[in-house]
């Protein structure tokens, strides 16, 4: 059974909608992807608001068709929704789009989706499509519709779908369920992300209402009377002092004010109240309580697609899972799925989603029953590196039904006995986890073991298991007992579980997330079930988990008063597997299928044409004594008009140099070192060696010996034959080879004499080295050369390449062992995702063993430069590319970011500059965020 929407509700809907600005503006706009879109720009009046909206359809006149409203994210505003809007439209809905109270060029207050207006409001959106002759209706007034929205737009979704039964599907993304958990988990304040709603809806919005022309008494069908009763009561509602939901005083304006922006005054009440308490009381928990899809949830009784984010602080997963729970309860369909990022940053996904909403309206809107409309539960899983453009590939996990986020528990022990910690003053220092704005960046600056997820000695205690034997897939929220004392009676306390390498150093916090909980009445101690954070996260084989109690966390509030804490756990960890849910087959490489089709079209070609030979450019005398020059080298990804292995890449290296190109998988420095070889062609961009452009089979590359990706021998000689062989091939004088140099580099003793097919794969390495040093040639390029090698070979080689270059000669190598490279390279080219990122000495890259490089969003203005200078344990604060050098003089890299944080620097990357391994990691870090 549907809820019904109150009388006086549909009859002041009816009465309030009117058009403005005429019949509107409408647009039609081409697409490459179906028919052309049209689109009609429309304001519409309603109770204490002017709400501006867009209308989108697509294909031949005079077709009725289902409708979708789309919602945009708090902050944000219709134009954020108008590329779905306009797909959906060719995909034969009639859309529309609209922007909230408060945001865009809307007017009103901002009511955080209050049932009596922004609720409403959708609702009268509803009342206006049912008046069009493009919309389909299931009866009078009462349109086939469907809603989806991200975040502010999701919630709204929901709560229409509670408060008005003509919605028929609805498919909200990264949204929330109950507003006060999501700001008050368990009575904690999450004041970090409650700044950013309160700051961001204080701000005047920068968009003003358009012209407006005349009114016109325009009004949809189904007009029920009693309108002018019911906006008289609207109006009394509206009045000072008038009772508001939450039992505040209604706002006397819509107008802004100084103190709460384009807020209700009841919420900026609230948010100051809570703010200077530093928790929620009952009343401001009731007040987001009630303004949450929550509070309907026994009413939401559609077929409803849940799109919640893993990376997302702000609406964690348990979100998603009690709106599933919610909806599967009302009877109605529910599918689930988790995609790779969310508010903290991370993939969206738009595409696949987009793709999915669609199908699901398809299903449940157009009565398509051969839709696929995906599986009950999704979850998106990092699935390696594609080789085609070095990006992080994710697969699909999937399972016929909803697990919820408690399915398949196994038991992990925890080790370590009670354990007593400190509240410090003031709540400072503050552990960090994830912070809002800046958790793109920290997620890097785990990788590098500074700055992420900081707790501090004396401020929490920690449990360890052993390490694990066998893989752990973890999918959804672990448990754990512990027991609490606090010496004032309360505590709260931050949960967290971390994977920890098998050192015991290396330490990842899975998706940046941790648990807040309030615990009363442990005076005398307190036994208490955890829930931590929901996530899904494979822990290896050697690794352990490590619970951690922290009592303070930069995201949220912590009482002021010191405290001592003792905590001790008393029972194992309740790990969830979901044993249900299978990752995805990859599919095969289209390699497999398409190389053998390729060769054939590629031997028809050249039995029918010859390759064309270019003219390669004459010589440049003055880089003669050049051993290599490299000028906006350019090379795309093949079929690909705007991917690139290489982009503009330009370096230089001299005589005597022994240059590391250095980069992570994916950065281009194989395709570089190709085409240095003549391999393959670039796009653009000039290669000279010696002064001479190269081209296949350019006659300087005889200077060159290489080895890149590995060298052919045949097995059944030895390895000696096949060295005198390749030299051969050459056409060289056998002199010039110097074979016997070749072979002490080697070093393999009485094996050159056996055949190469019974070599180990180190033993192939160095022959392969051998063989690219055969003639020592001007130029020697090694890529990866020390794979396979024993640490006393490694050693060897380094000495070798040193040697080397001592003799006027220059080497490249290319490498992923970077201890070796700072001790045997002079000079660095580092490149990411085909770019240089920098180039130069070693030395001037690393920098000193003092020295931070900060990234940063912006310029940090001189005052705050100064401050920071200023600080104790800091020696300097000077402007870089991109950020600020800090040269520490006592000050500790984590005291530093919290007081970056403090300040509001806006803080994307901190990194050493100490070792080549924390420079090239921070180097990549602050170029890749």
């Amino acid at each position: 059974m549907q809820i019904r929407i109150p009388r006086r509700w549909t009859a002041a809907a009816a009465a309030t909608v009117v058009l403005l600005a005429g019949a509107g503006t409408w647009t039609a706009v081409a697409s490459d992807h179906g028919p052309a879109t049209r689109r009609q720009d429309r304001v519409l009046e309603m109770p204490g608001a002017r709400i501006d909206t867009s209308f989108f359809t697509a294909g031949p006149d005079g077709v009725r068709r289902p409708a979708v409203l789309l919602g945009h994210g708090f902050g944000g505003s219709k134009e954020d929704v108008r590329a779905q809007a306009e797909q959906l439209a060719r995909d034969g809905y009639a859309v529309l789009t609209w922007s909230a109270r408060g945001f865009g060029a809307s007017t009103g207050r901002i009511g955080l989706n209050d049932p009596d207006h922004e609720v409403k409001d959708v609702s009268r959106l509803i009342d206006w499509l049912a008046g069009r002759p493009e919309v389909r209706l299931d009866g009078d007034g009462d349109p086939r519709v469907g809603i989806s929205g991200v975040s502010y737009g999701g919630a709204v979704a929901l709560s229409a779908a509670g408060y008005d039964r003509r919605v028929d599907a609805i498919a909200p993304q990264i949204t929330y369920w109950n507003l006060a958990d999501a700001l008050f988990p368990d009575g904690v304040y999450k004041k970090l992300w409650a700044g950013i709603f309160f700051t961001t809806g204080t701000a005047a919005s920068s968009d003003q209402p358009r012209d407006r022309a005349p009114v016109e008494n325009e009004q949809p069908p189904g007009r029920a009377p009693g309108q002018d009763e019911a906006r008289a009561a609207d109006a009394q509602a509206r009045k000072p002092g008038a009772p508001a939901r939450g039992g505040a005083p209604a706002a006397a304006s819509d107008a802004p004010t100084v103190a709460c922006g384009r807020f209700q005054d009841v919420l900026c009440a609230m948010y100051e109240r809570v703010g200077v308490a530093g928790k929620p009381d009952a009343a401001a928990r009731a007040l987001l309580a009630e303004r949450s899809p929550s509070a309907v949830g026994d009413r939401i009784k559609v077929p409803t697609l849940v799109v919640q984010g893993q990376t997302d602080s702000l609406f964690p997963l348990p979100h998603a899972d009690a709106i599933a729970k919610a909806v599967r309860a009302n009877g109605a369909p529910v599918a689930v799925d988790w995609i790779a990022g969310g508010h903290d940053g991370g993939d969206r996904e738009t595409a696949r989603v987009q793709a999915r909403i669609g199908a699901w309206f398809d299903r449940y809107l157009k009565g398509d029953t051969g839709a696929d409309t995906g599986p009950a539960f999704r979850v998106s899983r990092t699935g390696g590196v594609d080789t085609t453009d070095g990006q992080a590939r994710l697969r699909g996990a999937t399972g016929a039904g909803y697990p919820g986020l408690r399915a398949g528990l196994r038991t992990v022990p925890l080790a370590g006995g009670p354990q007593t910690f400190r509240n410090p003053p003031g709540a400072t220092p503050p552990a960090i986890s994830a912070v809002p704005g800046v958790g793109g960046g920290l997620s890097q600056l785990s990788s590098l073991g500074v700055g992420l997820s900081l707790d501090f000695p004396g401020q929490h205690a920690r449990f360890e298991s052993p390490p694990l034997t066998e893989p752990l897939r973890v999918t959804g929220s672990p448990t754990v007992r512990v027991t609490v004392a606090s010496d004032t009676g309360e505590a709260v306390l931050f949960a967290k579980v971390y994977d920890v390498g098998p050192d015991g150093r290396r330490q990842v916090l899975p998706a940046q997330l941790v648990t807040p909980v309030r615990v009363e009445g442990a005076k005398e101690g307190k036994v208490v079930e955890l829930t931590l954070p929901a996530v899904d996260h494979e822990v290896e084989a050697g690794h352990r988990l490590r619970l951690v109690l922290a009592a303070t966390d930069l995201g949220y509030a912590s009482p002021a008063t010191p405290a001592s804490y003792t905590v001790g756990v008393t029972g194992a960890l309740s790990v969830p597997t979901a044993p249900a849910v299978r990752t995805e087959a990859a599919g095969l490489p289209w390699w497999v299928w398409g190389m053998p089709a390729a060769g054939v079209l590629i031997a028809a070609a050249l039995l029918l044409t010859a390759r064309r030979r270019t003219t390669a450019p004459p010589p440049d005398p003055a880089l003669a004594g050049v051993p290599l020059t490299i000028s906006g080298l350019t090379k795309r990804y093949a079929r690909s008009a705007d991917r690139y292995a290489v982009r503009d890449l330009s370096f230089r290296v001299e005589k005597g140099q022994v240059l590391g190109l250095l980069g992570p998988n994916g950065a281009g420095k194989t395709t570089t070192l190709r085409m240095l070889m003549g391999l393959i062609t670039p796009d653009d961009g000039e290669i000279r060696v010696f002064g001479h452009a190269i081209r296949p089979g350019a006659p300087v590359l005889s200077r060159v010996g290489a080895f890149v990706e590995g060298a052919g021998f045949l097995p059944h000689l030895s390895g000696r034959e096949n060295l005198e062989l390749y030299w051969r091939a050459t056409g060289r004088p056998a002199d010039d080879a110097h074979l016997d140099e070749a072979l002490e580099i080697a070093g393999l003793g009485d094996a050159l004499a056996r055949a190469v097919r019974t070599y180990s794969q180190g033993m192939r390495q160095r022959l392969a080295i051998a063989q690219a040093m055969l003639g020592l040639p001007d130029l020697l390029i090694l890529d990866e050369p020390t794979n396979g090698l024993d640490p006393p070979q490694i050693r060897e080689m380094r000495d070798v390449m040193i040697r080397y270059a001592a003799g006027g000669r220059t080497v490249i190598v290319s490498s992923h062992l970077l201890s070796e490279v700072e001790q045997s390279c002079t000079h660095l080219v580092v490149m990411d995702r085909g770019r240089l990122v920098q180039a130069g000495p070693v030395a001037e890259i690393t920098g000193s063993g003092d020295t931070l490089l900060v990234t940063t969003a912006g310029e940090v203005p001189g005052p705050l430069i100064d401050k920071l200078g200023a600080m104790p344990g800091v020696a300097s604060v000077e402007p870089a590319d991109g950020g600020l050098l800090v040269r520490l003089d006592g000050a500790t890299a984590s005291g530093l970011i919290a007081e970056l944080v403090r300040l509001d620097v806006p803080l994307t990357g901190v990194g050493p500059h100490r070792r080549l391994e924390d420079a090239f990691l921070t180097l990549i870090g602050g170029g890749s965020a």
